[in-house]
């Protein structure tokens, strides 16, 4: 098989009943709602009761950790190095845990589903790895002032989005 960008076949969360919360397939291997959910519900029963962190299911290698009442997936070929794999799987657990400030479960998730979609971007692009750092992730999605309501802003952010104001008049 040659070597290629695209490591990554599929990032899936399931909750404690195995039940979708995310999922995001990069190719065409399941390629309807009702395959998918059957290959989900393949892949929680096979890991939901073990203690180990990978699986080879159906010729695909599948990273996993679980988390309070969620299950997290990475999923590659059976060719694909585990910890590449376990590299991105690690990566959005702990940008979801330095989101949330380590309140990771399904009601926090739900709630926040925007920034779950835009971490798994930022991580994976149509299959190929983006980044694996945390911090990095972090970074590229932390929030600017200006989409900060006024009430939850602190006074030097205040002042400083005032000053921008200003100068952005004088400019004009």
């Amino acid at each position: 098989m040659e070597p290629s960008l695209y490591t990554i076949k599929a990032i899936i969360i399931l909750d404690n009943d195995g039940e979708r919360i995310y999922a995001k397939y990069y190719d065409s291997l399941y390629p309807t709602v009702k395959e998918q959910k059957t290959f989900e519900k393949n892949i929680f029963g096979k890991t939901h009761r073990s203690d180990s962190e990978i699986a080879l299911l159906e010729g695909l290698t599948v990273v996993y950790k679980s988390s309070v009442d969620l299950y997290f997936y990475v999923i590659g070929s059976s060719q694909e190095n585990e910890l590449m794999l376990m590299a991105v799987l690690n990566c959005l657990v702990d940008v979801l845990n330095q989101m949330f400030r380590k309140n990771v479960e399904k009601r926090v998730l739900l709630e926040n589903v925007d920034a779950v979609l835009l971490a798994v971007d930022e991580i994976v692009d149509g299959g190929v790895i983006l980044e694996s750092d945390p911090n990095q992730v972090v970074q590229r999605m932390a929030l600017r002032t200006d989409d900060i309501p006024f009430t939850e802003q602190t006074m030097a952010q205040v002042l400083q989005t005032a000053k921008d104001q200003i100068k952005w008049s004088l400019l004009k």
